[in-house]
């Protein structure tokens, strides 16, 4: 089956509204048709299985094409907003795309050269007004690639993470019977569909008939506070940074009543324990619940229930239903209770692969598991408790950043002999970046991190740019010559 099919399955016809809010709107029967008119258009122009990207915030516009890409029969390739002309270059020689979906914005941001078709809004309004739906096959194979999705991997270079029709499938069914999601439900959904947290939210909303308002305004809380009430928002969700502004940056929202809310999930990295506390005791009525996952797993591996939150704090839970986790050693066997192992995980929602990448898959994926990459041990209840990460991404305000990217920029500023960049806590942002780097004109570490930022705005996007630096006159080794 075609995931769209599965979406759709019940509410191709509703007049009832999918979008909601104050900027856009639209219907399930109208999003099914106009997703249709993609496919088809997309079907006759360019054949099936190519890859195609799409770069926008979040909208009608794009939740229209990345439905109307899968249905198609092609592989969509989402990309964040503020990407750098050098990864998109990577992503897009990468993945062969020829046809790109973007904003007109981005047109005079980055080189597009080499696209065969570059779709804007007008374009895709045309679109929908004169293509006529073909008949499009119903059979479908559910192992075929549905998205690419391009994370930050630990050589500095995005990794395409492959995921399935049948991937999306299995994790939506689950995340649907974890979270008792039913057609009653509103998500207030403040995380980009380029990253897979943002993409699961539309996925289950889509299959049970309920509702989302989209909110591209975090920064401004009173948006997201009014919103969640005035939509009478039954979800929300995000990244430890999203909680943490709630709870320190905003003046009301401890204040706040909100009627609707049933529950809030938690994922992208750890909310340390003390802002979870915050919340519950400020919303004891409001079910806070904790989850954990990888884009290598579609969205999501593991989650905490609302009511062991407490008792169980600092825990990502248990697997979700149809995905089975173990706590192994270096051998691939289960360490004993409170030992320390690598996470590795096992469902329908693992993906097959890294794209054009079979060194990276055959690290990632042994024998049928994914190994995570993330350390942690069991409880005596069986629930896991993560107490490091063995790769080296860094998780800022929930987007993934590799310390060799941004160590590279640096490296290459005049009288920087060396560079090290490591996460530390942030209130804020969970973790931040801070820089070390080692100088060999001491003197002048004013200009030289002068000239450091400079080239870390010009080459990097902002999430990117280190937060604190730390100068050094030499660099710091162990006796195996490792830093």
């Amino acid at each position: 089956m075609n995931v769209f099919d599965y979406f759709f399955k019940e509410t191709k016809n509703l007049d009832k509204e999918f979008v909601i809010g104050n900027k856009e709107t639209i219907s399930y029967n109208d999003l099914y048709n106009n997703s249709l008119k993609i496919a088809s258009y997309l079907k006759e122009n360019i054949g099936v299985g190519k890859n195609i990207i799409l770069i926008n915030q979040n909208s009608v516009f794009f939740i229209t094409v990345y439905l109307g890409i899968i249905k198609s029969g092609n592989v969509c390739v989402p990309l964040d907003f503020s990407i750098e002309q050098n990864n998109f270059d990577y992503i897009s020689k990468t993945s062969e795309s020829k046809i790109i979906f973007c904003d007109k914005k981005l047109e005079s941001k980055l080189d597009l050269k080499g696209f065969v078709n570059i779709i804007d809004k007008d374009i895709f309004e045309d679109i929908i007004k004169d293509q006529i739906i073909d008949d499009l096959d119903i059979s479908f194979d559910s192992q075929n690639l549905a998205e690419i999705i391009f994370t930050s991997g630990s050589t500095g270079k995005p990794k395409g993470v492959m995921i399935t029709h049948q991937n999306i499938i299995s994790n939506t069914d689950s995340i649907i019977e974890y979270l008792k999601l039913t057609s009653k439900d509103i998500q207030m959904i403040v995380l980009p569909f380029y990253y897979c947290f943002g993409l699961s939210l539309l996925h289950t909303h889509l299959r049970v008939g309920g509702q989302v308002v989209l909110n591209n305004t975090f920064m401004f809380l009173g948006t997201v506070i009014s919103d969640l009430k005035k939509y009478q928002c039954t979800g929300f969700s995000g990244v430890p940074s999203h909680y943490q502004m709630l709870l320190k940056k905003s003046k009301s929202f401890k204040e706040t009543i909100f009627p609707d809310l049933r529950y809030v999930t938690q994922a992208g990295g750890k909310l340390h324990n003390v802002f979870i506390n915050e919340f519950v005791n400020n919303f004891p009525s409001i079910h806070f619940v904790v989850m954990y996952g990888q884009t290598e797993a579609t969205a999501r591996l593991s989650y905490l229930p609302h009511e062991l939150v407490l008792n169980k704090l600092g825990s990502i839970g248990k697997a979700i239903p149809d995905v089975i986790l173990k706590v192994v050693d270096k051998q691939g066997v289960e360490v004993a209770m409170g030992e320390v192992g690598e996470i590795i995980a096992q469902g329908g929602n693992i993906m097959p692969g890294y794209y054009k990448d079979s060194k990276g898959t055959k690290e990632a994926l042994k024998d049928g598991w994914l190994y995570t990459g993330d350390l942690a041990k069991k409880d005596q209840d069986g629930f896991i408790n993560i107490v490091a990460r063995e790769k080296e991404i860094i998780k800022v305000g929930g987007k993934r950043v590799s310390p060799k990217e941004i160590e590279e920029v640096i490296l290459s500023v005049l009288n920087v002999v060396d560079c090290t960049i490591k996460g530390i806590y942030d209130d804020i942002q969970g973790e931040a970046l801070k820089a070390i780097v080692v100088i060999d004109q001491f003197d002048k570490k004013d200009q030289i991190k002068e000239e450091i930022l400079k080239q870390c705005k010009d080459r990097l996007a902002l999430f990117k740019i280190p937060q604190k630096f730390e100068f050094e006159k030499g660099m710091r080794v162990k006796s195996t010559g490792k830093k």
